[in-house]
């Protein structure tokens, strides 16, 4: 008889966006003469850049021509894009960080759900509270997370990190040492930051206990703040520690288009094993490297006309951070974030949950966001306003919450 891994019954509900479509869903067949913002889900609006564009054409016609036509990728990723990232990204703020050290991927998303699969079963994971829920759902679809309270919303196995007003969304050091700790740095959804001396404590911890430090930098590049590292390997001892987690969708709009890379210092040993040889071996048996066409659109994210249009980008969306950020602090509301990431964190009015904020925000204004409890127990009474929306939506969506009834008593 077949079993099933009954680990994904042991998860609460669906996935949190997946929850998110079903009410608004709900809520637009119900009020279809309804114009519905959603400043929810972080994805891009704006169309890819010019010089990405011509990118893909120029490899779409390549691969019409039996000269050039190009099959199976490397798995690992061509060596012209991994050159350019090491050389664009790590070399040229003095991280020596090699091309073979660089692994392309379809996305962040599906390395940081995927790397726990080279750690047992029995490694203990620390996460900050509250963070991308695919950290803590990974790890429970593989078993490692024990029992779910549903009173307080954490897994009995789970390391938190609470990140809250209180600490200025800090993380602490924790009591019991974990085997795993995962870092976004900016933070999603919080949209703050660790500056170089508090990332330092987490690598120098990392090293002294054995630890494997899991950081998710998919936001770097709307980091505005000089003392706010790019990269984790900025910090000196990280190469022996941790493992960094890289996108273009957020920097580069390829949310449709889908194109990331993992980096793996060969100098990460635990057990006497090579984390950067473990990863190599799954990533080459169950992936089959992301598309010519892709990788080469990749690779006009560095030319100097792709950087000059993503910068515009990049202060496009960080117009409307300002923009919500702004109209947020006039209508009262206790705001966060918003200055090195393309998120805003708000406290939630009035003592209610973040669900009930969800409901009155899409009921009263037509709005969508996140409900702050999705990323974790310490998330409950937040809530997290996407910068990613059109800029015109954008400031209705801000002038439409400041006319809510239940805010304006």
């Amino acid at each position: 008889m077949v079993k099933i891994n009954e680990n994904y019954l042991k998860l609460p509900g669906s996935y949190l966006f997946s929850t998110i479509a079903k009410k608004v869903n709900a809520y637009i067949e119900a009020n279809p003469d309804k114009k519905v913002i959603r400043l929810g889900i972080g994805d891009v609006t704006q169309p890819l850049a010019p010089a990405i564009i011509e990118a893909l054409h120029g490899a779409v016609d390549e691969m019409g021509s039996a000269e050039s036509f190009h099959g199976y990728a490397p798995d690992l990723g061509y060596a012209f894009l991994r050159e350019t990232i090491a050389n664009e990204d790590y070399i040229s703020r003095g991280c020596q960080i090699g091309a073979d050290e660089i692994f392309v991927s379809d996305g962040a998303k599906s390395d940081c759900g995927n790397i726990q699969e080279i750690f047992d079963e029995n490694c203990t994971i620390a996460v900050c509270d509250p963070v991308y829920p695919v950290y803590v759902d990974s790890n429970v679809m593989a078993g490692r997370t024990g029992v779910y309270d549903e009173v307080t919303g954490k897994w009995s196995n789970v390391i938190y990190m609470p990140c809250t007003a209180e600490n200025q969304f800090v993380p602490e050091l924790p009591e019991r040492t974990p085997d795993l700790i995962y870092l976004c740095v900016p933070n999603n959804p919080t949209g703050t930051t660790l500056t170089r001396d508090q990332l330092k404590v987490w690598v120098d911890y990392a090293n002294k206990n054995g630890a494997v430090i899991l950081y998710d930098a998919a936001y770097e590049a709307y980091i505005a703040e000089e003392d706010v590292p790019h990269t984790i390997y900025e910090i000196e001892g990280a190469k022996t520690c941790a493992i960094e987690f890289r996108s273009f969708s957020k920097n580069a709009g390829f949310t449709g288009v889908r194109l990331g890379f993992t980096v793996i210092p060969k100098e990460l040993v635990r057990g006497g094993t090579s984390l950067h040889a473990l990863w190599a071996r799954r990533h080459g048996t169950k992936f089959n490297g992301a598309p010519y066409i892709i990788q080469k659109a990749g690779m006009a994210v560095y030319s100097e006309e792709g950087k000059a249009q993503l910068k515009e980008q990049v202060a496009y969306y960080m117009r409307n951070a300002n923009v919500i950020y702004n109209g947020l602090k006039e209508a009262g509301c206790e705001v966060y974030g918003g200055v090195n990431a393309p998120y805003i964190w708000l406290k939630v009015p009035g003592g209610m949950t973040s669900w009930e904020f969800f409901d009155l925000l899409l009921e009263e204004a037509s709005v969508v966001g996140t409900p702050g409890s999705g990323f974790g127990p310490s998330g409950e009474g937040y809530f997290r306003l996407t910068a990613f929306g059109t800029y015109e939506n954008t400031v209705e969506a801000i002038e439409r919450l400041k006319k809510m009834p239940s805010l304006r008593k």
